[in-house]
């Protein structure tokens, strides 16, 4: 497996990994990643993805830099790899929403996650991120998108 890494706008990375298995025709995991000062990883995938995605995340800057994870919702093609993410980048914390923290996160990962508010914005040193509750968009009670408000992405 290996990862393709494309700068999407300034500082802003998809991360895109083919799995021909996956499915009749294989299928593509992306995650995206946000070189700030605080740099922010938008799903981490599954397990099996984390050594391909964090040697190409590598080729950016040091893993071990990263200070946020999130997700859209709780799910393993979002977030399967997170323990990995987590041994890797000590000073991390994973950043979802409030319910996905309360019923997931927080009775499976010893490191406390942060819950996000709809509206809620984290400024991350040279961009900010926004959380925007999206219940049950694209699935999941939990669901929602991260805004960074300086290119105007939308993950």
């Amino acid at each position: 497996m290996e990862t393709a890494i494309d700068e999407i706008a300034d500082r802003i990375y998809r991360l895109s990994t083919f799995v021909p298995g996956a499915g009749p025709a294989g299928f593509t995991f992306n995650q995206f990643l946000v070189d700030a000062d605080q740099p922010f990883l938008s799903h981490c995938g599954q397990r099996a993805l984390f050594a391909s995605v964090s040697t190409a995340i590598a080729t950016v800057m040091p893993v071990f830099r990263l200070r946020w994870i999130g997700f859209g919702h709780v799910e393993t093609d979002e977030c399967g790899s997170l323990q990995r993410w987590l041994d890797a980048a000590p000073d991390a914390t994973p950043a979802v929403g409030r319910m996905g923290r309360d019923l997931w996160l927080d009775d499976v990962f010893e490191r406390p996650a942060c819950a996000l508010a709809d509206d809620d914005v984290r400024d991350l040193g040279g961009t900010r991120m926004r959380r925007l509750d999206t219940p049950h968009v694209p699935h999941n009670r939990e669901a929602g998108m991260m805004y960074e408000e300086t290119t105007g992405t939308l993950f």
